[in-house]
């Protein structure tokens, strides 16, 4: 009996031990287990726009949420010198600007993920004005573009003209980000989608283009100008025009040959929008070269002929100038018709206004929201001011700029009142903002968002206490073992009651 218990108990122990065993590897395995981030990607977005070329830096987590990556800007840089389309003339003029600000980018970026880092150009209305009047022109700026990043070490995915839409549609992208209207962090620090949170429009004013863009109140309804967009995992149908040759510059422009037109051709013109006591000389080419004022160009048009433009500062004849810049007979009766006979469905919600739209509002000393009489007040005391008086106001500024701030003041009334329809009681809904955080609301953030759709995510990477092999081979030994002996106790468990049974039977045949 003494023989029969000992591999019995024997058999209990390395069971007990076998399961034992098989529970604490694999409890540690699990929880000893370290999820390793593949690592941070990057991309290079270049914004050609009309005025100057910006270069931003992004990054963003290997892995994504719902296919589109967490996106940052974590460097910006201004390149040196005017937009691409002012070089249609010599094109390889372009490598020194760029190659200045690409030596501080590949400084920021690590070395061995220079050759994983894709680059983007994309080019703004400055190019399509250009590709519109030099359609030659234009393909030997991009293809000048092309040729210098070619011998850089990241990987160059294209320099390309975006259309208006495009660059409405990003930029509203990139405002509803950065105010965490698709994305934020819940008490457990993962990435959400925000509960019945609402988007924000978004205004845009460049050089040569503005965009309008946000999701209507029918959202549904059929606008010729609506594209639909999806986010981490979501769809968004926004209503999004871009209006060519209403950028500040082009608008600027069309107000001086206006008024170069309506002095009769004189070459002494004064100009209500400029301040009192300013003059400035100015060529023909300047103001009637491009395809914006092409209508407007006079008949004795000679590029390098001098016209002498006198500041008068009158706020009342400077907007009456800038309403005629307006096309509004083909909008006549029609509510939802701006001007320029374009259908848009009634604003909705807040908005947010960047680009030229804040550096204006900057330039009069106002900031964030405020009320519609406030800003006209104020734009009313600021084109009132000489001079003199001005350059007091803004020291630091260029005077190419500073000059205008007033036409731009009316020109952004204009647009925002009278076109887009904003009044006194939505104006307030209008954030005038340059950036979150330390990214730029542009539309190359955007863009770069919407790019990362296409770069596949990396899996994370699980580091285990245990090589899945040594782990596996572990498991296998312990259970067989185990299992080994269940059997054998259950043999011996058999065993036992067939010989009580026998024991038994033989008890009831012995005689008496």
């Amino acid at each position: 009996r003494m023989l029969t218990r000992t591999p019995s108990v024997v058999a209990q122990v390395f069971l007990i031990l076998s399961v034992a065993l098989v529970i604490a590897i694999a409890v540690i395995q699990i929880n000893r287990q370290q999820i390793l981030s593949p690592g941070l990607k990057y991309g290079i977005v270049l914004d050609a726009g009309s005025s100057r070329t910006t270069v931003y830096v992004y990054e963003w987590p290997a892995e994504k949420e719902n296919d589109t990556g967490v996106v940052s800007q974590t460097f910006q840089c201004n390149v040196k010198g005017p937009g691409i389309s002012s070089y249609e003339s010599n094109p390889g003029a372009l490598a020194k600007p760029i190659d200045d600000c690409l030596n501080k980018v590949k400084e920021r970026i690590p070395a061995h993920l220079h050759k994983n880092t894709s680059v983007y150009l994309g080019a703004t209305a400055g190019m399509r004005l250009l590709r519109l009047q030099n359609e030659t022109a234009a393909n030997e700026v991009l293809a000048s573009i092309q040729s210098y990043f070619r011998a850089q070490p990241f990987e160059f995915r294209g320099a390309q003209i975006i259309t208006g839409p495009e660059e409405g549609v990003y930029g509203w992208i990139t405002a509803n980000y950065l105010m965490g209207n698709f994305l934020e962090k819940n008490l457990w620090r993962t990435w959400v989608h925000p509960y019945r949170k609402e988007t924000m429009g978004a205004l845009d004013l460049g050089g040569a283009s503005t965009q309008i863009s946000f999701i209507p109140e029918d959202s549904e309804e059929n606008f010729n100008s609506t594209l639909q967009v999806r986010l981490y995992g979501y769809n968004y149908n926004v209503y999004t025009h871009s209006f060519q040759c209403y950028g500040r510059d082009e608008a600027e422009k069309r107000l001086l040959a206006l008024l170069f037109q309506k002095s009769n051709s004189s070459f002494n013109v004064d100009n209500p929008c400029y301040p009192q006591h300013y003059s400035t000389a100015l060529t023909m080419k300047y103001f009637s070269g491009s395809l914006c004022t092409q209508s407007l160009r006079p008949a004795n048009y000679s590029p390098n002929q001098t016209v002498n433009f006198h500041g008068t500062g009158d706020p009342d004849l400077c907007q009456e100038m800038v309403s005629l810049l307006f096309n509004s007979t083909a909008c006549t009766d029609r509510e939802d018709c701006p001007f320029n006979g374009i259908h848009q469905p009634k604003v909705k919600g807040n908005f947010v206004a960047f680009s030229g739209f804040y550096y204006t509002i900057n330039a009069l000393n106002l900031s964030g929201h405020f009320s519609l009489a406030d800003f006209n007040s104020t734009m009313w005391l600021f084109c009132s001011q000489s001079w003199t008086q001005l350059q007091f106001t803004l020291p630091e500024v260029e005077e190419i700029y500073a000059r205008s701030y007033c036409f731009s003041a009316n020109f952004i009334y204009y647009l925002l009142v009278h076109s887009y329809n904003f009044d006194a009681e939505s104006w307030p809904q209008i954030h005038f903002q340059k950036e979150v955080g330390n990214s730029s609301i542009a539309w190359s953030l955007g863009y770069m968002l919407s790019l990362t759709n296409m770069i596949p995510a990396e899996g994370k990477l699980i580091q285990l206490p245990l090589k899945p092999s040594l782990f596996a081979g572990l498991l296998v030994i312990l259970t067989s073992t185990a299992l080994l002996c269940l059997l054998f106790l259950v043999y011996l468990c058999i065993g036992s009651h067939n010989r009580k049974n026998i024991s038994r039977v033989e008890h009831v045949f012995i005689p008496e």
